[in-house]
């Protein structure tokens, strides 16, 4: 009879785990990738960098897109006077922003079967599944997957993806 019990009660907690990760994921299909990035603080450097790049309306925009978002952590991987100056440089950051958007919705079903994808910024990043994880150019690792929008998806990355 416990052990029974303990089967409800843990179907029970999976079940509204599961409701509230779909609750969380409803929300965020109903915002665009600008008012996502807004909202989550882990990604107030990229805010701060597509504010400065002056794309806040295109990735509010119908696209859809698929931006592969880089956390504050991978932007704390570039020496802070070399990324406060590309802050400063519209065109260069233009370049290094628009390098991380696709045009499309790629989910991750469709990411793990590409070699390369095409960015707006006109370059490829190769993409490779390495030890069960996505990599990007060899360096940046997707850890988060599918976070749907209104006009695209975002992928989370670990390292800041630099044109060549």
């Amino acid at each position: 009879m416990k052990l029974k019990a303990l089967f409800v009660v843990g179907t029970l907690a999976l079940a509204a785990l599961g409701l509230t990760l779909t609750s969380a994921q409803s929300a965020t299909q109903n915002q665009t990738i600008a008012q996502i990035v807004a909202s989550n603080p882990n990604f107030s450097t990229l805010l701060t960098a597509v504010k400065a790049a002056g794309l806040v309306d295109t990735l509010s925009g119908m696209g859809p897109f698929t931006v592969f978002a880089p956390t504050n952590e991978a932007f704390a991987k570039i020496p802070k006077a070399d990324l406060d100056k590309l802050l400063a440089d519209k065109e260069a950051l233009t370049k290094v922003l628009t390098y991380h958007v696709v045009a499309g919705r790629i989910p991750s079903s469709q990411v793990v079967n590409l070699k390369e994808a095409k960015t707006v910024q006109g370059q490829s990043v190769t993409i490779m599944v390495k030890d069960g994880k996505v990599m990007l150019n060899g360096n940046s690792t997707v850890t988060a997957v599918d976070v749907m929008a209104s006009n695209g998806v975002i992928h989370v990355i670990d390292t800041v993806l630099l044109p060549k």
